[in-house]
């Protein structure tokens, strides 16, 4: 496994002003009409960070996976400091450039980018799994553990049920049961990918558990990096 040190870009955002305007800018650039790698082919690559903010520590992990066995296929993890304060509905800032280092490092082409967060399903529609989209042009989701600011009708209780996540009347994501009455999570798309396919995706890559084998691996590996960073002060 590969783990690089990350240097926070000359040119990132240091404002809030600044880091809603990237968004709008960026948000131009999503790409809502492909359809996206079909389920259960190829690859498909999770995202996750792990941070600790007294030590000014960020940690991301890319884990791949084979898309039809979910055996790993390649790891890498990026080590960086926190590139923005904790805002939310920029929270991307802060986790964008180890993200990108780390996908950066693994050996293999990554196919489908599945992050733990939002994409459309955000209040300025430009979640991670749309800003990371839109940077690598690589096709993501996003699937998330809470619906955010955004309503919804729970599922029926049965595995593969699904209901609009809604932001008024527009149909932002979708709430999906992946366990047979367990709590839903929250599809949206990132880049490049239908919300049809990015659900049929969340529920192939989660056969064993509430959350997708990507998600579930990216944030072990990240946990065991941010322990392995900081054990130097501890």
């Amino acid at each position: 496994m590969t783990t690089v040190t990350v240097q926070i870009p000359a040119d990132w955002p240091a404002t809030e002003e600044r880091a809603r305007a990237v968004q709008d800018e960026l948000r131009a650039r999503v790409v809502r009409d492909e359809p996206g790698p079909p389920p259960g082919t190829g690859r498909v690559t999770g995202v996750d960070v792990a941070y600790d903010d007294g030590r000014d520590v960020v940690v991301a992990a890319a884990v791949v996976l084979d898309a039809a066995t979910l055996a790993v296929v390649a790891e890498a993890t990026a080590v960086g400091r926190i590139s923005f304060p904790y805002v939310p509905g920029l929270l991307a800032f802060r986790e964008i450039p180890t993200v990108l280092a780390a996908l950066d490092a693994l050996p293999v082409p990554p196919g489908l980018v599945v992050c733990d967060g939002y994409g459309l399903a955000h209040p300025r529609r430009f979640g991670l799994a749309s800003h990371l989209g839109v940077l690598t042009d690589l096709p993501t989701i996003g699937v998330a553990k809470n619906p955010f600011t955004f309503t919804y009708d729970d599922p029926d209780a049965t595995r593969g049920s699904t209901a609009p996540l809604l932001a008024g009347a527009e149909e932002v994501g979708r709430a999906v049961r992946t366990r047979d009455g367990v709590k839903p999570v929250f599809v949206s798309v990132g880049h490049r990918t239908s919300l049809d396919n990015a659900c049929a995706h969340t529920l192939a890559l989660a056969s064993a558990y509430r959350q997708p084998e990507t998600t579930r691996r990216a944030d072990a590996l990240c946990r065991a990096a941010l322990r392995a960073a900081t054990d130097y002060s501890a």
